[in-house]
Order: C-alpha cells, then structure tokens, then sequence
C-alpha cells in the first residue's frame, strides 16, 4: 500500500487525493441515515470543500469543473441543513398552519 501523498504536492495522484476527501466528506452527510449525526456530517464536509475551494482559488481557475461541483456540493448542503431545520419545527406547527392549498 502507497503512503499518503504530501499535502504540499501539486502531482495529479495529490489533486485526485483532495478531490476524493471532500466528495468523501460530502458524499457522507448527504448519505447519513441517522438524523443525529447529519449536522457534524454536514460541518465536516464544508470544512473539507472550504478547504479545497481555498487550494483552487491559489490556483487561478486550473479547474473550473470543479469549482462548480464544489458551489453545488454547498448549494446541496444548505438544503440539506434546512430541511433538518424544518423537520425539527414541523412537529410544533399546528395542524391549521401548514402550507394550504389555494
């Protein structure tokens, strides 16, 4: 087995390396099934796609693929968030509060 590359590295196995730790990260808080852990879930994917945005943006537009999969990763983590929000409200709304039809 490989030893990890340097996290100093710009060879193309250490781009695919950081690529494969954030779509790891958030792969895993989409995919959680247990309510309880989603929220550290989501956290350690953003801090993971923060991380490499940051790495890009030294980069000067090497891979703008990426940058879009990244901003959709985040896009897609905030929906996640706020649907945790709403299903922990919803329980409290009345049964007259709810979205009605017109």
């Amino acid at each position: 087995m490989s030893p990890l590359p340097s996290p100093l590295s710009n060879s193309p196995a250490d781009t695919s390396w950081r690529l494969a730790d954030w779509r790891q990260a958030y792969c895993a808080a989409i995919l959680e099934l247990d309510k309880t852990q989603i929220p550290s879930r989501i956290i350690q994917a953003e801090k993971a796609i923060a991380e490499r945005s940051r790495e890009l943006f030294d980069e000067n537009g090497v891979n703008d693929e990426e940058r879009e999969a990244l901003d959709d990763a985040l896009y897609y983590l905030q929906a996640l968030r706020s649907t945790l929000l709403f299903d922990t409200i919803s329980p409290y709304l009345g049964k007259d509060e709810g979205i009605k039809a017109a």
